[in-house]
Formats: C-alpha cells, structure tokens, sequence
C-alpha cells in the first residue's frame, strides 16, 4: 500500500476552504496583535501615572527574584548616578521583548499593568528645565516588579567614575586628594629659600580653594547635582 503523505493530505483539507477567506483571518489577527503592542507602548511610553498608582498581582504567579524594594533601587541609582523616573520620560525605543514580556504578566496576573517606571542615564531621558534601561511595575508598598531589561551593560568602572560626585562629602574629599597630589608636584622652593612644613601648608591651602572653587562653579553653571538629589529628579539642572 502507498504510504501516507501528511502534507498532500494538509493540502487537500486546505483546498476545500476559500483562502482568501484565509488570508483575511490571518491579516485580521495580526493586525489586532499589532493594536495591542501599539497600546501596550502608548502605555509605556506616553501615558502619565498618578505616584500613587500601583498594581494588584496574583501572589502565587508572582517571581521573588522580580521584587525590589525602593530603597534597593535608590542605592544602585545613587552608586551609579542613575535615575528612576517615570517612562512617559524616557526617550528611547520600547523593544518588541518588553512588549511581550508585559503581554505575558498580564495575562499570567489576569490584569493590565501601568505606573511603569524606568531606570536609567540621563541622557536616556526627556528631562525638564529647572547605557541601559530597566523597566519596572509598582506593586505597592514602595515595592516594584521587574519586567524587562534591555540594551548594553554599564562600563564596569562606572561606580567607581562617578564616586566623586555622589554626595558632598565625596566631592570634597575628592577634591582634597587632588589638592594634595597637586601640592606635592609644585617644585619646592618657590615662595621660601628653603622648603618647609608652612609653604606646603600654604600651598596645599591655596590649591584646595582654587580646586575646590572652580569645580564648584563649572558644577552650578551646568547645573548639576549629587547622585543622592537626583535620582528621581525630573529636572536636569535639579
């Protein structure tokens, strides 16, 4: 006997249907498959949340390795000298996994999530007058839900680049290591015949407030602050 071929026999039971008809069913679901990415990002990307807004999720679908807590989140953003501010704010593209990724929460916690916030650079966001984002859900309590991660990692010496500048105390300390390996390279001799304790004391005075004075400047005229102020700053000179 001949052998069965599952395909001639696909074929023939597609024959006995119109495939136009076909075509307009499969165009139709696509089509409303694109309507909800485009809502899900409308979402995301454009749509203002009240701060108090968070989401209602099924406890037994929920992923602990996906929970953090605000304070967890401040510490990396002050580290880092990142920010975590609303998504309507971010500039950059939603990508096609994050679409999914919520598609997918949703229906796993029979909702629809929104107050959607994201954590990044600066440069990543449309900040106000006056390398890879994070986005993330609330949930309540000051807790929020991971959802997507997507673009480069950060430079590995980031934490260490932007130390100096996380707090106040950080700034002037740094500024007073400079000032000291600046001190230490002035040929001794200058201002007395014979080096002594007091010119390097005189010295090292004198570059610490020139150090320290202009530093202060550039940053009050470009606007800018310590990690710890800005991390859920909307403004950029804030």
């Amino acid at each position: 006997m001949k052998r069965l071929n599952l395909l001639e026999k696909l074929n023939k039971e597609r024959s006995k249907v119109d495939e136009n008809k076909v075509l307009e069913d499969v165009q139709q679901f696509l089509d409303q498959l694109q309507e909800e990415d485009e809502v899900i990002e409308k979402s995301v990307l454009e749509t203002s949340y009240d701060d108090n807004v968070y989401n209602t999720l099924d406890f037994d679908q929920m992923e602990s390795d996906r929970i953090y807590h605000i304070s967890q989140i401040q510490k990396i953003c002050v580290d880092y000298r990142l920010r975590f501010l609303d998504s309507n704010l971010f500039k950059g593209d939603l990508p096609q996994e994050a679409i999914s990724e919520i598609k997918r929460l949703n229906k796993t916690h029979e909702t629809e999530l929104k107050g959607f916030k994201v954590m990044a650079p600066s440069k990543l966001f449309k900040l106000k007058n006056a390398d890879d984002p994070i986005l993330m859900a609330p949930i309540g309590n000051g807790y929020y839900y991971f959802i997507h991660k997507w673009g480069n990692d950060l430079h590995p010496l980031r934490r260490m680049l932007v130390w100096p500048v996380k707090t106040l105390e950080n700034f002037i300390f740094t500024m007073f290591l400079i000032s000291l390996m600046a001190t230490a390279i002035v040929p001794k001799g200058i201002f007395f015949d014979e080096s002594s304790r007091i010119e390097f004391f005189m010295l090292f005075i004198f570059m610490f407030k020139w150090l320290l004075g202009i530093a202060l400047y550039y940053g009050f005229a470009k606007g800018k602050n310590f990690n710890e102020s800005i991390w859920q700053s909307k403004f950029y000179n804030a």
